[in-house]
């Protein structure tokens, strides 16, 4: 294989696919991903994707998603997030991917915390749908090199410009490979903890090469639970059930039978709620009823979900199901500004990996795969416009970063397993040290008051 490209993608998520589908097909593209290609979140995700339906609803669309989020969030980012989003939505279907509709028009959905339907979905694998049209996108490109099973390392920096990573590959070698650009889109933490929604492999390598390397990052601390995702002893990832059951008409309950809470309140309110109830009847776990549902409905609305659950031996459109509350999001990240440049040159984050603060301290539900297509196009245009740039001084073309850059493999990790021991506990630390300075600084500020 070559070992120097003109960009580098970590990640094949929705972030890294496309992200590669707006850059220039005359630039040699490496794609990688730490496990098989389809296995990223943006397939698992359920619910569907958020979008401005006219300017009537711009004010409330706002509202909801800074009230969801604490009123934490970067204004100017929820602002640029909602303006792109009918954007976006043509670029999905001009990449052959399908919404639900009823007569030709868009059928919307209702999620928690929202105010008004402005949810696109496919059933109930909205996620499977965008990411697998992509990926299929992404593979007709000649000028692209996808690798599965390739793991990244470490960066190469030379005085805070990235040129390149170092990765594993398959066969286990670890080797150089250099760029003129890379983008991070390597996903989440969820596989740092016990019971996660997330793919166990997701465990934010970026964030520690991040602090090995001084970029900055932002609101680690803001660690998203999913309220409801099915009850299982197994060990494992665990099975979501979607926020769009309950914004169709399910409810919670607890082990008399009596609904105890607001099914559409924020997540991490609603999280409370649960956790709560769990306390008071002693249990490991609540219930989730759709009987308000009609049965057909449930089959033709949410055919994974119900597929799943039979599965495990529960029949949804007749009996409430186990849920209980597991890590599913994170809206913390490596900093970055609205193009996605993080604060080392040439160096870029999009989706789950990046923070650039339109979630604020809690994400509204739907609004991620929304958020990481949005700033993977950004960040892939800002990329081609610094190579044109590039190629107009003709000095960054003129020689191989080879040449410019030495490496010394002996300061990288030489496994992945050297890695992990070394970096998986450095990120939970910070993580926790991150909140726990979060929570003395509020209970500073109530002092003052």
């Amino acid at each position: 294989m070559r070992q120097e490209y003109d960009v580098i993608i970590v990640g094949t998520g929705v972030a890294g696919l496309f992200a590669t589908l707006h850059l220039p097909q005359d630039k040699q593209i490496l794609l990688i991903t730490k496990s098989e290609a389809e296995e990223s979140d943006s397939f698992l995700a359920q619910g569907g994707i958020c979008v401005l339906k006219n300017e009537d609803d711009y004010a409330a669309f706002f509202e909801d998603t800074l009230r969801a989020g604490h009123y934490q969030n970067n204004r100017e980012a929820v602002d640029l997030m909602i303006r792109s989003s009918q954007e976006i939505i043509c670029d999905l279907i001009d990449c052959d991917v399908e919404f639900e509709r009823e007569w030709g028009d868009f059928v919307y959905t209702k999620e928690g915390a929202h105010t008004a339907a402005r949810i696109l979905y496919h059933e109930d694998l909205t996620g499977k749908e965008i990411t697998s049209k992509l990926l299929s996108k992404v593979r007709e490109l000649e000028n692209v090199t996808l690798l599965e099973h390739t793991t990244m390392l470490d960066i190469i920096e030379k005085n805070n410009v990235c040129y390149g990573i170092v990765a594993e590959l398959e066969n286990s070698s670890v080797i150089p490979i250099y760029s003129h650009y890379t983008l991070w889109a390597s996903g989440g933490v969820g596989g740092l903890y016990k019971h996660s929604t997330n793919y166990r492999h997701l465990t934010g390598d970026a964030l520690a090469i991040s602090m090995k390397h001084k970029i900055e990052l932002e609101n680690v601390d803001y660690v998203q639970i999913h309220p409801t995702t099915l009850y299982s002893e197994d060990a494992g990832r665990r099975f979501l059930i979607s926020e769009s059951v309950r914004g169709e008409g399910a409810v919670l309950l607890n082990r008399h039978g009596e609904r105890f809470a607001d099914e559409l309140l924020p997540r991490d309110v609603l999280t409370g709620e649960i956790r709560k109830q769990m306390e008071l009847d002693d249990s490991r776990y609540v219930y989730l009823s759709l009987r308000k549902i009609h049965p057909d409905d449930i089959v033709k609305r949410f055919p994974n979900i119900y597929k799943r659950c039979l599965e495990e031996g529960y029949d949804i459109r007749r009996e409430p199901i186990p849920v209980v509350p597991a890590q599913h999001y994170f809206m913390g990240g490596v900093k970055v500004d609205l193009d996605g440049r993080t604060s080392m040159k040439h160096l870029y984050a999009a989706g789950e990996t990046a923070c650039n603060g339109v979630h604020g301290a809690n994400r509204l539900a739907s609004n991620s795969l929304l958020e990481s297509l949005v700033w993977a196009k950004r960040a892939a245009k800002d990329m081609e416009a610094c190579m044109q740039k590039d190629e107009k001084k003709d000095a960054k073309h003129t020689s191989s970063i080879a040449e410019m850059v030495s490496v010394r493999m002996s300061d990288y990790p030489s496994s992945y397993q050297e890695f992990s021991e070394n970096y998986h506990e450095l990120t939970r630390q910070r993580i926790e040290a991150d909140k726990l300075r979060r929570q003395m600084q509020m209970s500073k500020n109530q002092e003052d008051l």
